[in-house]
């Protein structure tokens, strides 16, 4: 597989100059929704019409932000085995923290694999909010991990920068979602020359209390959600059942942005239904054409 490099200029330079570099990269690591694909009892030609290469390169939604040979996830899903052999053939080898946003199965479960009956890793930091911390560490069988010191639990606060090393900094970005079990956050990424707004999951942008313009205005890449296309791909169910903000209404609230804000947009966590999965499909080339991007497994960023 090909990653595209995005805004690496700064890296091809100081390679030029022979300096020794050492930028943070965010790697895309999965683009799909919680369910994956294929997706459970699902008969459609979206998982049964698809190559073994389109159902290996299909993974859940995470990222990884690779410092030299050290990296931290965000997300901790169902496919963390092979995101984390992919983080060290990229020469990443040691898993330095996981930055979770919200309890539902594509975004936590993963930790399970940390356990005596997987890798059985000592102490590895995992960041969550107040909700999310008490839901790891009072229920099983997560709570083996606290016990077992898999991992250990650190806090979040909303708005608040957590500093992971001299270049980095990550600071949660409470969000509205369907938050039965925890809270939920988007993140924003800053290194040493360039900032990323993570946000996998959101009911709304306009019931969200910050202006997706503005946080735009403020980052350099922004991988947010777009869970379903528009009102046909599921139906026309009621969205209340489902909250996310379809890619049209997406669309339409930047319309009007200049290019090069547009072009900061990256469309994450896709649902195994959603067109955007197939980058020649009408609906695709209709986001691309506007200026936008559909973020693909393997897809890294300069900070």
């Amino acid at each position: 597989m090909v990653r595209r490099l995005i805004g690496s200029i700064l890296l091809f330079q100081a390679m030029a100059f022979g300096q020794v570099v050492d930028i943070p990269t965010l790697v895309v690591l999965g683009t799909i929704q919680d369910g994956g694909v294929p997706h459970m009892a699902c008969s459609k030609t979206c998982c049964f019409g698809l190559t073994d290469e389109e159902k290996a390169n299909r993974k859940v939604t995470a990222l990884g932000l690779q410092m030299g040979e050290d990296y931290v996830l965000f997300e901790a899903t169902p496919d963390i085995v092979a995101q984390t052999q992919w983080m060290q053939q990229g020469g990443a080898t040691q898993l330095q923290g996981i930055f979770l946003t919200h309890a539902h199965i594509g975004h936590y479960t993963g930790l399970m694999y940390l356990g005596k009956e997987a890798w059985g890793a000592k102490n590895i930091p995992v960041y969550a909010m107040e909700r999310m911390y008490r839901f790891l560490e009072q229920n099983g069988p997560w709570s083996q991990l606290v016990a077992e010191q898999n991992i250990e639990l650190l806090p979040l606060a909303d708005a608040v920068p957590i500093r992971i090393n001299p270049k980095l900094y990550v600071t949660p970005m409470q969000v509205p979602h369907r938050d039965e079990f925890s809270e939920t956050v988007g993140y924003k990424i800053e290194g040493p020359y360039k900032k990323a707004l993570f946000i996998p999951d959101i009911d709304k942008w306009q019931y969200w209390s910050k202006s997706l313009i503005t946080e735009l205005a403020q980052v350099d890449y922004a991988l947010i959600d777009a869970t379903f296309f528009d009102a046909a791909e599921i139906n026309y169910r009621p969205i209340e059942q489902i909250p996310h903000p379809f890619v049209i209404e997406t669309l339409e609230l930047l319309q009007d942005l200049p290019a090069a804000e547009k072009a900061k947009v990256f469309f994450i966590h896709i649902n195994h239904t959603n067109p955007l999965l197939n980058p020649q499909s009408a609906a695709s080339k209709k986001v691309e054409a506007l200026g936008f991007h559909i973020a693909r497994l393997g897809d890294s960023f300069s900070l």
